[in-house]
C-alpha cells in the first residue's frame, strides 16, 4: 500500500517537470534577434500586448529557447495555445540586465512591425492603439482587421490582403521573426 501511495504521489510530480528544451526552429514562433546588445547580455524573450479591453498583459514564462551563433542570435517561443486575455501583442526580446526573469520597464529590447492577434472567435476585431505602459505607448498597434479564431498574425509592413493578416500557430509555425533594436 505504502509503494502505491508514493506512485500516485510521484506521478503529478513528474507532470510538472521542467520543459524540454528545443531548437529554435521547432517552437510555434521562431526567428533572429539583432543590434548592439554589449557583452554578455542575458536575452530573454517575452509575449507583452494590449488584451481587450485595454489590458496591458505581459507573459515572461513560454517555453523559449535564444541561441546565440556565429551570424547572431536564433530564438524559438511557444505560444500560449490560449492567452488570459483575446488580444494584439508582439514577441519583444530583452537583455534581462537584473537577472530577474520578467522584462522591467528601461531593460534594452528589441521587437518589430508584426502583431500576434488572438481571437476568442473569428471576425472583425476593432483598431487597437497601444495604452501607457509599454514602450510604444500611443501607436496604432493594428487597424480594424478581419480575423480568424485563435493566433492570427498581422505585418504592418504590408497592405491589408487576404494573406495578411493569416492565421498563425497552432495550425501552423511562424518562421522569419525577425527582431531588431
Amino acid at each position: 500500500m505504502r509503494r502505491a501511495a508514493w506512485l500516485l504521489l510521484a506521478l503529478p510530480l513528474a507532470a510538472c517537470g521542467q520543459q524540454t528544451v528545443k531548437a529554435p526552429q521547432d517552437y510555434d514562433l521562431s526567428g533572429t534577434i539583432s543590434g548592439d546588445w554589449g557583452s554578455e547580455p542575458r536575452l530573454r524573450l517575452s509575449l507583452v500586448g494590449v488584451g481587450v479591453p485595454s489590458v496591458v498583459t505581459k507573459d515572461d514564462n513560454q517555453p523559449q529557447n535564444v541561441v546565440k551563433g556565429a551570424a547572431g542570435w536564433s530564438f524559438g517561443l511557444d505560444l500560449p495555445r490560449t492567452p488570459d486575455l483575446a488580444g494584439v501583442y508582439q514577441v519583444i526580446a530583452y537583455d534581462d540586465a537584473n537577472n530577474s526573469g520578467s522584462y522591467d520597464v528601461g531593460e534594452r529590447f528589441a521587437r518589430n512591425r508584426v502583431w500576434l492577434v488572438y481571437s476568442v472567435r473569428g471576425g472583425e476585431t476593432p483598431a487597437v492603439t497601444v495604452p501607457a505602459g509599454l514602450p510604444w505607448s500611443g501607436e496604432e498597434a493594428i487597424p480594424a482587421l478581419t480575423v480568424r479564431e485563435g493566433w492570427n498574425v498581422y505585418d504592418r509592413n504590408s497592405p491589408l490582403s487576404a494573406s495578411n493578416p493569416y492565421a498563425g500557430p497552432p495550425t501552423q509555425k511562424v518562421t522569419g521573426y525577425a527582431l531588431s533594436r
